[in-house]
């Protein structure tokens, strides 16, 4: 960091939140991941990463619990311009298939989700080995996505460095369907592969309020491995007089010392993500979830990691601005758990 940075000026384009950190200099790494290729309803989450990163910069740097969080060391890699136009052959061959099976005609049998499948499982393999060379490098990552299949290959990643960890999941979905529309790596799938990781010792979900009767049964039969927090329970307990720290303190009791925490932006009320790929009434507020973020940090867990998926940008920027909100919070109580 530059000793001329001006904390209080106006911020400055490329880096993310304006701050003056190169890769090779920061703690914190943003690796960004343009990709939507499963989504089974709204497009739009691959121009989350540059939405966010241009968002960032209309944030302040004080923060009211970090103190001197303007000095953060965090920078973000750059938009992959291959990554993006990958995404868009995968995407429209999906998208056919998608419609196909929506009207009960389904040419493509099992061609299309072959090929999407291996597409996923190279793009996973990115994510891991770019995210395996800077944990290798002693340095935090966090993953900002793009659709909710995108942070696999840095939970891999994760599960290589560390023996046990715990995954806080904020989400409208319980994301545990064993394959969605043929897809393996869907964005519904996400916590099903994270489960076959040995390492991940808990899955605590946080806000659900959508899911079938497939990934019920994958709840129950996970002998208390995943506990899931539904938000028609957190509401009913608040309606009837419980405080949000004393269901704070229980989520926080389900976890272990060390914490992954995926952050799907649709597990937020609607109002602040109207634009997301499946939008579910209900959720948490934005002060909520970052109150929760802070006491689970303040209760001595340690954030190894984290990801940021389905913002969806607009014209109107507001799901971006939110977005780059709630990247500055994870980004500041990750480094403050790992000081």
């Amino acid at each position: 960091m530059t000793t001329d940075f001006d904390p209080n000026g106006i911020s400055k384009k490329g880096n993310l939140f304006g701050l003056p950190v190169t890769v090779d200099e920061a703690k914190l790494i943003i690796i960004p991941v343009p990709w939507e290729v499963t989504v089974s309803y709204r497009e739009g989450t691959a121009q989350a990463p540059q939405a966010i990163l241009d968002a960032s910069l209309q944030i302040d740097l004080h923060h009211l619990q970090v103190k001197e969080a303007w000095k953060s060391s965090i920078a973000m890699l750059p938009v992959s311009a291959e990554l993006l136009h990958e995404n868009k052959q995968q995407r429209q061959l999906a998208k056919s298939h998608i419609q196909q099976l929506e009207v009960g005609n389904d040419q493509s049998g099992k061609i299309v989700p072959t090929k999407i499948n291996e597409a996923s499982e190279n793009l996973n393999i990115y994510v891991k080995k770019t995210c395996s060379q800077y944990l290798k490098e002693g340095k935090l990552v966090g993953l900002l996505g793009g659709d909710h299949s995108t942070p696999i290959g840095l939970i891999r990643a994760l599960a290589e460095k560390y023996d046990r960890f715990g995954v806080l999941q904020f989400d409208a979905h319980a994301d545990l369907r064993k394959a969605y529309e043929g897809f393996t790596y869907s964005h519904g799938s996400i916590m099903y592969n994270a489960l076959k990781l040995p390492a991940v010792a808990r899955l605590v979900q946080v806000g659900v309020r959508d899911l079938c009767d497939e990934e019920e049964q994958v709840i129950n039969r996970a002998m208390g491995r995943v506990k899931t927090f539904y938000d028609s329970d957190l509401k009913a307990r608040q309606y009837e007089g419980e405080s949000w720290k004393s269901i704070c303190t229980e989520i926080i009791k389900e976890l272990p010392n060390l914490v992954y925490i995926s952050f799907d932006i649709d597990g937020l009320d609607p109002k602040l993500c109207p634009n997301t790929g499946t939008p579910v009434p209900g959720g948490l507020e934005f002060s909520q979830a970052v109150y929760l973020i802070a006491e689970l940090v303040k209760e001595g867990k340690r954030i190894i990691g984290f990801d940021l998926c389905e913002v969806a940008p607009a014209e109107n920027e507001w799901d971006a601005s939110v977005g780059a909100r709630m990247l500055w919070e994870l980004s500041q109580w990750t480094l403050a758990s790992n000081q």
